[in-house]
């Protein structure tokens, strides 16, 4: 195979990712607290100085090989997304951007989320997905005349965090999770986070990895028409 095919077609597979998270990203543009993700892009010499560091021996084919681009990680745009008021007293906003209500999912587990659009369900405050809101006892919370005191807040950097289904979050093994005793001050009743995606920067990288990969794909087409012109050369030439 051509030298030059290798790093254009890591490309093609960078923008199909890209493609997909840029698509997600849209999709949830109108989701409540919603945080969108993006990606870096690194070459795969990093990944051999990194092996090499950590006592293994990689075989370096050639440069143009080591020099491949790779998608090197995802990240969670942490910025704030509007803060829109409905009036409704089951919706709360977060005042920080680095603060989380706490969830218990299908399983049993405690998740967070930064969706505030909360609804009454047979007497027990739940997130739209019907998910228990619990206190700081990771108790359920029911909604009589001082629920809003119980509701607990905690503080996670997003580094600790992952994406984790039903538009929540999971803390990864040692993140450190800050209980606020009191909520008062980190949230605001009668208003709801919106997502932080701007549709029209989404739509405007959606169309460059659109792009991209159309022009990687043409020179790997071009350079597959110059070999075949060089074999069919060569052949004639031999003859």
């Amino acid at each position: 195979m051509n030298q030059g095919t290798y790093p254009l077609a890591a490309s093609m597979i960078n923008q199909i990712n890209r493609l997909d998270m840029i698509s997600n990203n849209l999709a949830n543009s109108n989701t409540n607290g919603f945080k969108q993700e993006g990606t870096t892009e690194g070459s795969f010499n990093y990944y051999l100085q990194k092996a090499a560091q950590e006592g293994f021996s990689p075989t370096k084919i050639n440069e143009v090989t080591n020099t491949i681009p790779k998608m090197d990680s995802k990240f969670i745009n942490s910025e704030q997304g509007p803060i829109m008021p409905t009036g409704n007293t089951l919706d709360f906003a977060l005042s920080d951007s680095d603060t989380f209500f706490k969830v218990q999912d299908s399983s049993g587990e405690v998740v967070y989320t930064r969706d505030g659009a909360f609804k009454n369900l047979d007497g027990f405050l739940v997130d739209s997905n019907g998910q228990f809101i619990l206190n700081n006892d990771n108790e359920p919370i029911v909604t009589q005349e001082d629920f809003t005191n119980q509701i607990s807040v905690v503080k996670i950097d997003y580094k600790d965090l992952e994406k984790y289904k039903d538009n929540n979050f999971k803390a990864k093994e040692d993140a450190t999770i800050e209980v606020f005793e009191i909520n008062d001050g980190q949230m605001l009743q009668g208003a709801i986070e919106r997502s932080n995606v701007n549709s029209v920067i989404a739509m405007v990288g959606l169309i460059d990895a659109h792009r991209r990969f159309e022009q990687s794909q043409k020179a790997i087409k071009t350079i597959d028409e110059l070999n075949g012109k060089l074999i069919e050369k060569i052949g004639n030439d031999t003859n």
